[in-house]
């Protein structure tokens, strides 16, 4: 090979080993077992004929092309690379790198010409040189297309093998694959997708190859209805119509306690009545907007109930949120009212004061109105809007979902059933009220009779205070955030309390670690921990994963859709994709809301009309997951959750799933950093030790190719949290970089006996060395949140309290606050 030929090899090869990353097919068998398996899958007669008139031969361009677009769909990449067994070589697979951009079947054959003449071209280039000069050791693909059938069979790395023969006078596909790997069924529809993709191609070669489904009828027949979940009826009435018949039932039981006070199904419907009366005689009419800006109390309680019986919708604002954020909030919606309560309306009286806004309604001027307090009973209809929530968009602006009355009652006996709440269960109401989560926690108990304990925030915030209230109250059913789950899993490990009449915890919000579950299960093995999945849009939780001890493979699946709920996993054309392929998570049915109040454009990009469902409504979000083979669903992160290191396409999500698969390791998150080598993958994992990078690397990369492996691993007790109790992603990048740049600053280490206890109880709180603590260091300026001063007030041995953290955050003036209550003393 002379040099100008060794060069233009070379830039080739570059292309194809840097075009992209390892082109995997979804793990699909139900009972894996060892050794390779074999599917047979002829081919049509008149399609090999079709084929052959118009491009001249069915096992070169054409098989190659069918063979990119199911990749494509198996991967959910537009650009695949496959080993390939070209002729005139030892029958060994190259890598074939192989693009489905261009619009038509006809377009890709040529491509897939091109790439097969330029191989050969370059096919005695030392390839596996050169990877290993990229850094790469691991293999350069997993599937292999061997068109002559001219191969021994997969190479030792390869999962999958396509090849074409002849057999007994017909064309034939022959896939080998590993059957640890893909099962029967898995085999027979890859090898069907061949075949459609071949069969489409022949009937229209100028016709778009991404406009028709490669599944059969009994798949898609699967994916959209046999994935479902159980069709129910839904009552007649709406749910404050429910509540109504329960307080006929038993007006004198207790429905509702906070902070001492209680009031029974009877008064809690009288103050709701009062209130929804003062509501319709100050004219609220029909779907009518209505502010609740109270702390989470029995007022609160009530109100919600009001708006629904007087025909409102429900929009909860935080009293302390910013007044901006409240005026903007009030204007988007155009409320018309706004209750609240002397001590909750100061932010909200400063929103009101630059521009006119709704009428404002205080708790007690109703109650000394003297407005009757019997059900109302004005007709509520299944469609009608019940309620508003106001969540964070990507452009920054707050966006408000619309869900309507049949959305949130289906929800509300989706948690009934699928929480096994039993007739009198008692039930936490934990979530601040901007979250929707809140709702269902508020109302739910009074579906089955039972009581709702609404739980303080300041106990929420003293571990030990909560889990005596839990247990006080007699609560049956809690749901808390994953990263708060963790926060009682390791009270109840240093205590060794009981929880005797909790019946069931569900986790949300955030990704459940599987370290977390088995923590989790430790202390608590005879209650379930439910995974609840779902979003703002879609009426709170569609998916539901019961667990009663830790899944075996140690992935956490977010499990099956809920009652009257259908739950797709789809390409960019609304298209369910392969079973086990990676794609766009969407929903339809009952759940799904009415859109983004006064935003018709962020409405029309994310609500639309079902195409497999006509009379139904769909909401494409924006998360990604797949089916596995047990029809639940799992989650792979965001799709926009993507980074391209060294020519390769990264989803970081993929990386965090597998770095929560390590033992030991019961969180973690992986981020990017910029450097003056370009790009790095660095990884922050929560773990009870520090685990040997090597290890983490060395398990890493038993799931994943070469370059998706971090380049660096950094130890946390936990990892910080957002104020929404989500990973701060973005805090960890700020960690990261300044890690890299291995700058340290001076520190004045403690001085006195106290400010050294505090140290090592910073230290552990915030996990980082005692001798990186400083005595004038910020607790919160460090990286503590409300969660990590829990840790700290827990590490001090409670000499401290949340109060005295948050006012006293410098480590110092902390210490002196300790020493002066030990003088008092």
């Amino acid at each position: 090979m002379n040099v100008a030929t060794d060069a233009d090899a070379r830039r080739f090869w570059l292309g194809v080993l840097t075009g992209g990353g390892l082109t995997t097919v979804p793990r699909w068998s139900r009972t894996p077992s060892q050794g390779i398996a074999e599917h047979v899958e002829p081919v049509p007669a008149e399609i090999a004929e079709a084929l052959t008139r118009q491009f001249g031969s069915l096992g070169g361009a054409p098989l190659v092309a069918a063979h990119a677009v199911v990749l494509a769909a198996l991967s959910g990449e537009r650009g695949v690379t496959t080993g390939f067994v070209a002729s005139g070589t030892d029958g060994s697979p190259l890598p074939l790198r192989l693009d489905t951009e261009p619009l038509t079947w006809r377009a890709v054959v040529e491509h897939a010409a091109r790439a097969q003449e330029q191989l050969l071209a370059h096919r005695d280039f030392p390839v596996a040189a050169l990877a290993a000069e990229l850094g790469s050791t691991g293999p350069l693909f997993e599937v292999e297309l061997d068109p002559e059938g001219i191969g021994a069979g997969p190479a030792a790395h390869s999962v999958l093998q396509v090849s074409l023969c002849d057999g007994e006078g017909r064309t034939e596909l022959r896939l080998r694959y590993r059957a640890d790997v893909l099962d029967a069924d898995a085999a027979a529809r890859i090898a069907g997708y061949h075949v459609t993709a071949l069969t489409f191609m022949a009937a229209g070669p100028d016709a778009e190859h991404a406009s028709p489904s490669l599944l059969s009828a009994q798949e898609y027949a699967y994916q959209i209805d046999g994935l479902a979940g159980p069709s129910r009826e839904l009552p007649e009435e709406r749910f404050h119509e429910l509540f109504e018949r329960r307080v006929a039932a038993q007006p004198d039981a207790i429905a509702a306690e906070h902070e001492g006070r209680q009031w029974t199904y009877r008064e809690l419907n009288s103050r709701a009545n009062q209130l929804a009366r003062a509501l319709v005689s100050r004219g609220l009419r029909r779907e009518g907007v209505v502010a609740v800006v109270t702390e989470r109390n029995l007022d609160w309680f009530a109100a919600v109930l009001a708006i629904f019986k007087a025909g409102g919708v429900y929009l909860p604002i935080e009293p302390h949120f910013p007044a901006d954020r409240i005026a903007k909030t009030l204007s988007r919606a155009e409320c018309v009212m706004a209750l609240t309560e002397p001590g909750s309306d100061e932010t909200l009286l400063q929103a009101l004061a630059a521009a006119p806004g709704p009428e404002i309604v205080r708790f007690g001027d109703v109650y000394a109105e003297g407005y009757g307090d019997t059900n109302l009973g004005l007709p509520v209809a299944p469609d009608q809007l019940a309620y508003i929530y106001f969540t964070s968009g990507s452009t920054g602006e707050p966006k408000g979902a619309m869900c309507e009355h049949a959305g949130m009652t289906n929800h509300l006996y989706a948690k009934v059933e699928d929480l096994e709440m039993a007739e009198g269960a008692v039930v936490a109401q934990t979530a601040p009220q901007c979250f929707d989560i809140s709702l269902w926690q508020l109302v739910s108990a009074l579906l089955v009779g039972g009581r709702t304990v609404l739980v303080p925030q300041e106990v929420i915030l003293d571990v030990e205070r909560f889990v005596e209230l839990i247990t006080a109250s007699r609560v049956a059913v809690m749901q808390v955030v994953p990263s708060y789950l963790e926060v009682i899993a390791t009270y109840m490990e240093l205590n060794r309390r009981e929880l005797p009449d909790l019946r069931v915890v569900s986790a949300t919000g955030e990704a459940l670690k599987f370290e977390l579950i088995q923590r989790w299960f430790a202390v608590a093995p005879r209650i379930p921990l439910v995974n609840a999945y779902g979003l703002t849009e879609t009426s709170d939780d569609t998916n539901h994963e019961v667990m009663w001890s830790p899944p075996e493979s140690r992935t956490v699946a977010l499990g099956r859709a809920v009652r009257n709920v259908r739950v797709y996993v789809v390409d960019e054309n609304l298209e369910p994709v392969p079973l086990g392929a990676p794609g766009l998570i969407c929903f339809s049915g009952v759940c799904v809301g009415r859109g983004y109040i006064n935003d018709p454009e962020r409405t029309r990009q994310a609500y639309m009309t079902d195409p497999h469902r006509r009379d139904q409504r769909l909401y494409k979000g924006g998360d990604y997951g797949r089916w596995n083979s047990e029809g639940k669903l799992e989650f792979l992160g965001r799709r926009d959750n993507q980074v391209k290191i060294r020519g390769f396409r990264i989803e970081i999500g993929e990386i965090d799933n597998a770095l929560l698969g390590v033992p030991g390791v019961r969180d973690g998150a992986v981020v990017v950093t910029d450097g003056d080598q370009g790009k790095h993958l660095v990884a922050f994992y929560a773990a009870d030790r520090t685990i040997d990078p090597a290890v983490l690397a060395s398990h890493l990369g038993e799931k994943l190719p070469e370059y998706m492996v971090p380049s660096a691993f950094h130890h946390r007790e936990s990892l910080p949290l957002t104020a929404n109790g989500k990973i701060d992603t973005k805090g960890l990048r700020v960690i990261a970089t300044e890690l890299a740049a291995a700058t340290t600053g001076e520190v004045e280490p403690p001085v006195t006996a106290t400010e050294t206890m505090l140290a090592a109880a910073f230290a552990k709180a915030l996990d980082v060395p005692v001798e990186k603590i400083g005595r004038h260091d910020d607790f919160f300026d460090r990286g503590g949140t409300s969660l990590t001063a829990v840790k700290l007030a827990i590490a001090s041995g409670r000499a401290v309290s949340l109060k005295d953290i948050a006012g006293q955050p410098v480590l110092s003036a902390l210490a002196a606050l300790i020493d002066q209550r030990s003088v008092v003393a």
